[in-house]
């Protein structure tokens, strides 16, 4: 039996990550975080603690990132099987994680079962922070999103402002613990005890909390043009791409005030002027930057801004182009630029390749098409668009990082996060999407995502999806940009929040550990 308990870990992890959007099986993830708890708690030293935690890991990741595998298929630099053993390899590191929080139980709790449960929640909170920022940091799926409810209630996240997403991922762990009181109690004929225990996650994720449901005041249009993943680099469709996102952003009520908001990728244009003429050649006004802004203008129409994705070029001293930043332009309607953002929270890989002298000569290169490694910008930034608002960004994926989100010296009233999902197949999207919702409830923010092939929303201060537009569908949404809520605790404090909670947790598994001790 002690031989298989590795294995039990495996299979344990595997199934806990059922409970991660698309899936949303949350259920699962608390017997299978339960499991956990047993196997650490039965561990016979601290080697096998810390196996138990990696095997967890190892399924945990694997499950819950098999939609990076999906990305490989949209570039010919390397083979497509490549990505899966890129999804293996990444969870074989990201299973460090969970296993330091195991290994970190055992030996703290060692002889005392009681101090267990408040003990695991602690490391676990303390490692997903860490999980966060370690070499850039990995922050996808915190075990927190599976307390989301659906699209039209935030559900046990409601509680997000007042623990931040990883004490949320500990309150899991906490509730899962009730589950395997409920088995012990059942095990000793104490069935009201049992029933007791087993009721109180239950009613906790399905609890209807609700979210305000006030309106704004901004008009906006969200524009999902649906360019696919496959073509959205071919130059001889730059212009009916164009086209089709222009035709999607059409004025409904032409002069009126409007925030018009485009997603990642979805201007193939080089927007600032002095470049060389070699790098506008195959854009959609070949040649001129200004003329393209113009016609950028005029499609948005007078009284509007546009934010929309784009991609600027860095030089050197030369003029000669070494990089390249990702960035959020604000266009008005004259094409005259009123504001820029650089994402500052790149994808390892994805925008630049990591130790690029050592890796190219091995065949590796970026999933992204081109050469140019991309330049990471500053961080948070909060741009006064005045009639438009304050405006907060986040580039894709910068989005999934708890606590780093907004210039907390400049609030803004809403964050706007574009992003090209077209690489993530069914998966990735709606695992996105949860944990933009969670920014949101997290913050006290609305989120306005508008993405390439989708699933767009329009997410409240709450994390309710009010309108959203699925995967694969060409579309706009029009409304009013939700209000934001009044400063949360943890957006006054930032992850801060969250590692209190763990202490707090940790003191109680050490006053536990005491008495049964003692």
């Amino acid at each position: 039996m002690a031989t298989a308990r590795p294995i039990f870990a495996l299979i344990a992890g595997t199934f806990a990550a059922t409970g991660f959007q698309p899936l949303a099986m949350w259920p699962i993830t608390l017997v299978s975080f339960a499991v956990a708890i047993t196997l650490v708690e039965r561990a016979r030293g601290p080697g096998r603690a810390l196996l138990i935690g990696w095997l967890f890991g190892v399924g945990l990741f694997t499950v819950g990132n098999g939609w990076i595998a999906t990305a490989f298929t949209y570039q010919a630099q390397m083979p497509a099987w490549l990505g899966w053993i890129a999804v293996v390899l990444l969870a074989l590191y990201l299973a460090v994680f969970p296993a330091l929080a195991t290994l970190a139980t055992w030996l703290v709790t060692r002889k005392a079962r009681a101090a267990i449960l408040p003990a695991f929640a602690a490391f676990w909170i303390v490692t997903e922070w860490m999980r966060a920022w370690v070499f850039t940091g990995f922050a996808w799926n915190p075990v927190g999103a599976v307390a989301l409810g659906g699209f039209g209630r935030p559900g046990l996240a409601a509680v997000a402002p007042w623990l931040g997403t990883y004490a949320l991922s500990g309150l899991v762990v906490l509730l899962a613990g009730q589950w395997l009181f409920a088995k012990r109690a059942f095990a000793k004929g104490n069935r009201k005890a049992a029933v007791s225990h087993a009721l109180v996650p239950v009613v906790l994720f399905l609890l209807p909390m609700h979210g305000h449901n006030d309106a704004g005041t901004l008009p906006f249009t969200l524009v999902q043009p649906n360019l696919r993943q496959d073509e959205i680099n071919d130059p001889k469709l730059f212009e009916s791409q164009f086209q089709k996102i222009a035709a999607l952003s059409l004025a409904r009520n032409p002069g009126h005030l409007r925030l018009v908001l485009w997603p990642e990728s979805a201007v193939p244009d080089y927007l600032r002027t002095g470049y060389a003429p070699f790098w506008y050649a195959e854009t959609t006004y070949a040649g001129d930057p200004v003329m393209a802004r113009e016609r950028i203008g005029r499609v948005i129409g007078p009284g509007s801004l546009l934010l929309t994705g784009a991609v600027d070029l860095s030089q050197d001293r030369k003029g000669a182009i070494n990089g390249a930043w990702n960035v959020v332009t604000a266009l008005d309607p004259t094409g005259t630029m009123k504001g820029s953002y650089a994402k500052a929270h790149l994808v390892p890989y994805g925008e630049y390749l990591p130790m690029r002298e050592l890796l190219t000569p091995l065949g590796l290169s970026r999933l992204v098409a081109g050469q140019l490694d991309f330049f990471a910008g500053p961080g948070p930034r909060t741009v006064d668009f005045g009639p438009f608002g304050k405006a907060g960004f986040q580039i894709c994926y910068e989005i999934i990082f708890s606590g780093e989100v907004v210039d907390r010296a400049h609030r803004p009233d809403y964050l706007f996060n574009p992003s090209n999902d077209g690489w993530f197949g069914s998966w990735g999207p709606p695992q996105h999407l949860a944990q933009a919702r969670l920014r949101a409830i997290e913050e006290g923010l609305p989120v306005l995502r508008a993405t390439t092939t989708g699933i767009s929303a329009v997410i409240d201060a709450d994390g309710v999806v009010r309108e959203h537009l699925g995967r694969g569908v060409a579309g706009r949404l029009d409304g009013m940009v939700p209000p934001a809520h009044a400063s949360t605790l943890f957006a006054r404090t930032g992850n801060a929040l969250p590692l209190a909670w763990a202490g707090l947790l940790l003191v109680i598994a050490m006053v536990a550990r005491r008495r049964t001790v003692g």
